[in-house]
């Protein structure tokens, strides 16, 4: 087994700079990386401040980049986007910025198409295959009266 690698302090902030080049991270990865690279106290804070004013790290960007990319790529609803932010413990402000990247029509539009995506895929009769595609929705974290209006038109629809 390989002898763990002690970091200067320069050394780790090369190392977190390619780490946040690389893509935007949140406050809370960077330490936890930082703590793994066996860097504490005062050096930790030095280095997350001067990552900080040389922008390599910016809490609000990552917020509005992870919400953008979690409703493209994987769908996810507003819902679920929070919380996997108040996880990160992303403030409020940023949080409500980072709902600001998710366009309304684009939204429903997605959510329409989650739920007959779902619809079609299931099996049973029409009432137990709409049920499967609302809660789909659900767990992707849409808001529940919007799963339910757009649920109901897709009994309509068939």
């Amino acid at each position: 087994m390989e002898p763990k690698k002690y970091y200067s302090k320069e050394e780790a902030l090369a190392a977190l700079q390619r780490y946040c080049a690389y893509q935007d991270r949140c406050h809370q990865e960077v330490r936890s990386k930082l703590l793994s690279l066996g860097i504490y106290g005062m050096d930790l804070e030095d280095i997350m401040v001067q990552l900080i004013e040389e922008k390599f790290l910016d809490e609000e960007r990552f917020a509005r980049s992870f919400a953008r990319g979690k409703f493209r790529m994987k769908q996810w609803g507003r819902k679920r986007i929070v919380q996997e932010l108040k996880k990160r413990n992303i403030s409020d402000y940023c949080i409500r910025k980072a709902l600001t990247e998710i366009d309304e029509e684009e939204y429903h539009l997605t959510l329409h198409k989650v739920l007959k995506k779902r619809f079609s895929l299931a099996s049973g009769n029409k009432y137990e295959r709409r049920k499967k595609a609302i809660d789909a929705a659900l767990r992707r974290g849409y808001e529940p009266e919007l799963v339910f209006t757009e649920g109901k038109k897709l009994i309509e629809e068939e």
